[in-house]
Formats: structure tokens, sequence, C-alpha cells
């Protein structure tokens, strides 16, 4: 009776750090890790970690019940058959899931499941939608880059206008000499 009760109470911590872990993450992809050697899994949780993000590996039934309590949306029990890791992704929403895409085509694992933005579910196919879009640094080059490029426009045509000043000028200097 004593070990049931240290195996829950260890549960009831687990899932308490899960939801945690849920809670704070920006998007969360679910993905079947059957077949990964451990190296392929260390040099995946390496490149999640430079990304800003983090993989677990959990009860599903410790993952699912921390989904619930975490408020996430479309919580299948059909989603969690076999053993599934989770990439948590704290800072940057989109860098990871690249990441785990890019991985997935080098190494052909891990089988992306599903996942979570933004607390709302999205399938495989959507995951993989998401893995071409823009990170932010290139998104906040982009509008910089849009921002300036009238900018530069105006100091073209204010930079001719001074250019044709010059020349009119040395045509009529070249008129009278």
């Amino acid at each position: 009776m004593d070990t049931k009760s240290s195996n829950r109470i260890k549960k009831e911590a687990e899932v308490k750090v899960l939801t945690e872990k849920f809670t704070r993450a920006k998007s969360v992809v679910l993905a079947d890790f059957r077949g990964m050697t451990m190296p392929q899994i260390q040099a995946l949780r390496i490149k999640l970690k430079e990304a800003g993000a983090e993989f677990s590996v959990a009860k599903n039934t410790l993952v699912k019940k921390s989904l619930i309590d975490s408020g996430y949306s479309g919580v299948k029990d059909e989603d969690f058959q076999g053993p599934i890791g989770t990439l948590f992704s704290y800072e940057d929403e989109i860098s990871p899931i690249k990441a785990i895409v890019n991985f997935k085509k080098e190494n052909s694992l891990p089988e992306i499941k599903f996942g979570y933005f933004e607390k709302n579910y999205i399938s495989d196919s959507e995951i993989n939608q998401l893995a071409t879009l823009p990170s932010k640094p290139e998104l906040y080059a982009k509008v910089v880059g849009g921002l300036s490029s009238p900018l530069y426009g105006i100091v073209g045509v204010l930079q001719a206008n001074l250019r044709n000043l010059v020349y009119t000028l040395d045509q009529i200097r070249a008129q009278k000499s």
C-alpha cells in the first residue's frame, strides 16, 4: 500500500511538472519516437534546445491528463497510441517546429502525430505547413526591408534632383565660357 501511494505521489508530481510545461509552451508537437536510437534522440534534443525548445518523454496517460489540466482543446484518446515524445516550444513558436520537421527529413524519424498551436489542436500536415513559415528574425528583416525601401527611393529621387541641378549648372557654365 505504501508503494502505491509513493507511485501516485510521483505521478502527481510529474503531472504537475508537465502541466507547467504545457502552460508555458507557445506550441507543442507530439511525436512517436519508436525506432530512434539514443544518439538520434540526443541530437534531436540538442537541435531543439538551440531553437529554444525541449523534448521530453512521459507516460501517455500523464501527458493526456496534463494537456487537459492546461486547458488544451481537442484531446483525443486515439492520438495517444504508442510511445510519444513531447516538444515544448517556449520562445519561438515556429523555429522548434522547423527543427523537428527538418530532423525528420534527415533521419525519417520521429513520426509527427499531432500538436497544439496556441492551445488549439493541429494535425501533422498543419505542422508541416507551419514549418514552411519564416521565423521571427526573418519576418523582422522583411518588415524592416519593407519600411526602409521607400526611404531609399526618396533618397534616390532627392539625389537625382541635385544631380540634375549640378548637370544644368555645368551646362550653363560650359555655354558661357
